[in-house]
């Protein structure tokens, strides 16, 4: 029988999460330094929910718009609350779910708190091949 291949297998576990009461600026400049195309926006209280940056949403929402990066919010941006994933999913059904709404990539959420990030090439490349 073989063992299917979990969420949890092949995310990466380095997660970035900022606030919302940053700036573009500060978001675009932590993107760059971690080389990430995603930011986590933290929950501003315990009933509150993620939410989530892409560099596709500074193109569209700031620079499209000629809105200055330095005076935009994260919160402006962002989309909130966050599609999620459990890292004990099959990478088959996280496949299926992201493509069905025509995401890249989403957070991993257990228990109420970020653990990771998964993402169609994580799936692609990565999750042929865990032994």
């Amino acid at each position: 029988m073989n063992t299917p291949i979990l969420v949890k297998d092949i995310m990466w576990k380095e997660v970035d999460i900022i606030s919302s009461k940053s700036t573009v600026q500060d978001a675009l400049n932590d993107m760059q330094y971690k080389k990430t195309k995603i930011l986590i926006i933290d929950k501003a209280h315990e009933h509150d929910e993620y939410g989530v940056m892409l560099i596709a949403d500074i193109a569209a929402k700031v620079i499209a718009q000629g809105r200055s990066l330095e005076r935009v919010n994260v919160y402006e941006i962002m989309t909130k609350p966050v599609i999620s994933v459990h890292p004990d999913m099959k990478i088959r059904y996280c496949a299926k779910l992201l493509t069905r709404l025509g995401l890249s990539r989403c957070p991993v959420i257990e228990n109420g708190k970020i653990v990771g990030v998964v993402s169609l090439t994580n799936i692609v490349l990565n999750g042929l091949h865990v032994v």
